[in-house]
């Protein structure tokens, strides 16, 4: 997103890019992909091989590098998910741009990828800066909303230390937190997929990051369970097969 940027929504060439007519293709390749990649063919050549079979764009090759993964892959982290309203007391770990980007993609009309595992991720970019939005606000609210009815506790988010301004969104998250009394520690991390992932034996990971979905024990989609609690109606692109 560059400086001027006031939106995380959609991008200009997104409308034609992920259209009904280009969806049986994209839902082909990302079977394709899911084949080889459960063939221990190397996700880099895969993808390449297969977006050249099916001559994609840069754009559907990042939408199939982050929604695809293997059957075994899939059916493992299906096994491991809870829903959004199943907290019951539980410890949540909260990968924090990983489910702000997504709720603020989605209020802005950004394209939301439900990917083979069924997860909810998006296709902004930070590019190793995190910039305040216009739907930042409303997305931490509906996150919190849903955390709260959920009934998780307690609840920690771990923000990317090595990206620019990290302190500011922990800082947001905070101020956030204290106004709606909300329990929340928030803290920065080098490597917060490392942290979420030690914590997650005892604690369910919010995330849909593929690392840290085959490494922890339990997870939710916590984008998918605020927004779908919401008066929101986002532009879901299904790549799973009908």
């Amino acid at each position: 997103m560059s400086p001027s940027q006031k939106h995380r929504g959609r991008h200009p060439a997104d409308s034609e890019l992920f259209d009904e007519s280009a969806l049986a293709e994209l839902r082909a390749a990302a079977g394709d992909l899911a084949w080889l990649l459960g063939r221990s063919y190397q996700e880099r050549s895969a993808l390449k091989l297969v977006g050249d079979r099916y001559q994609l764009r840069g754009r559907q090759r990042e939408a199939l590098s982050r929604a695809a993964a293997s059957d075994a892959q899939v059916a493992e982290r299906r096994g491991r998910r809870i829903e959004a309203v199943d907290g019951g007391g539980r410890p949540l770990v909260v990968d924090a741009l990983n489910c702000l980007i997504t709720v603020e993609a989605a209020i802005a009309g950004g394209l939301i990828l439900v990917g083979l595992d069924g997860a909810w991720r998006d296709l902004a970019s930070v590019h190793g800066t995190w910039r305040r939005v216009a739907e930042t606000d409303k997305a931490i609210e509906l996150l919190g909303a849903s955390i709260a009815a959920a009934k998780f506790s307690p609840v920690t988010w771990f923000v990317d230390r090595p990206v620019s301004n990290s302190g500011r969104l922990a800082a947001r998250l905070r101020d956030r937190a204290a106004e709606r009394g909300w329990v929340w520690e928030v803290e920065t991390a080098m490597s917060p997929d490392r942290e979420i992932v030690a914590a997650a034996p005892a604690a369910i990971a919010a995330t849909s990051d593929s690392w840290i979905l085959d490494n922890c024990s339990a997870w939710v989609d916590l984008p998918h369970g605020a927004i779908g609690g919401s008066d929101i109606e986002p532009w879901i692109v299904d790549l799973r097969s009908l």
